[in-house]
């Protein structure tokens, strides 16, 4: 059973999520993925991927800014 907030496997449900946002702190877009820990650290991490395609990456949550506005052709919410 999950928490309300949580997606399942500790992810966490945020309004950004399948949107491309600016990571302020490498200064890229990317498409948020989920909210959700990273292995390597005990935290809750962003995880981005490129738009068009890359390397996953990964950034503090607080560090999503700008994201892409919904508009009737944006692709439904994953």
């Amino acid at each position: 059973m999950t928490r309300a907030g949580e997606r399942g496997l500790l992810h966490r449900d945020h309004p950004w999520l399948g949107r491309s946002v600016e990571d302020t702190e490498s200064q890229r877009r990317g498409m948020l993925r989920a909210i959700a820990p990273d292995v390597d650290k005990p935290m809750l991490v962003a995880w981005l991927l490129p738009v068009g395609g890359g390397v996953e990456w990964t950034t503090a949550p607080g560090a999503l800014a700008h994201p892409e506005r919904i508009t009737t052709d944006s692709p439904p919410r994953s």
